[in-house]
């Protein structure tokens, strides 16, 4: 494994542990804590289509932010998903759309982004945006994301450090729970099928 990935792997898991004490002890929410979580958003899909947070309603989002130029995590995360998904009845998979939000705009273009969630579950919504628009919706999220150090600011060659959570959010876009990219596919739809159900 290379010396990146070691340091990469590392850094997941210090957001992974962040983020958890964050959302259990209402981290810049008043307290909340969990009931914090999600909210509405404004970005364009993988097919250069508007997508807002109300497209998905009436269905459970599997949402996962990361970016398509990482080099192991990020498609842990989705392969595990897919594999959940397929593991699951036909109307329960009906029921769940998997969401990929990049965090990485400036290189995850609609173009890059329709490639890459090809790899994954058919029904998988690639998500991208502006910037701002990406930065907004993680804030909603409550999740972290920068580039890892030292990489020249102008190099378009960069990893992004940032949390590896796939949340679960119900019909109505309220948060259920969350799972890590480490998840076991096989676990993740036992869960998912108790939650969502036949």
């Amino acid at each position: 494994m290379r010396v990146y990935q070691v340091l990469l792997l590392g850094v997941s898991g210090m957001a992974i542990a962040a983020f958890a004490v964050f959302i259990f002890y209402g981290g810049g929410t008043g307290g909340k804590g969990l009931s914090s979580i999600g909210g509405s958003f404004a970005l364009i899909d993988h097919k250069a289509q508007p997508k807002t947070d109300k497209d998905f309603r009436g269905r459970y989002m599997l949402i996962y932010f990361g970016y398509t130029y990482c080099p192991d995590v990020c498609p842990t995360a989705l392969q595990s998903m897919t594999e959940a998904m397929d593991n699951l009845d036909p109307k329960t998979q009906k029921k769940i759309t998997p969401i990929f939000i990049t965090v990485d705009p400036e290189r995850d273009t609609v173009k890059q982004l329709n490639a890459y969630v090809e790899n994954f579950h058919p029904t998988t919504v690639g998500l991208t945006g502006t910037v701002e628009e990406i930065a907004k919706t993680a804030r909603v999220y409550r999740v972290y994301f920068g580039r890892a150090k030292g990489v020249e600011e102008d190099s378009t060659d960069y990893l992004m450090d940032h949390s590896s959570i796939v949340f679960l959010m119900d019909p109505d876009g309220e948060y259920v729970t969350h799972f890590t990219h480490a998840t076991p596919p096989k676990k993740l739809a036992e869960r998912l099928a108790k939650v969502v159900g036949p």
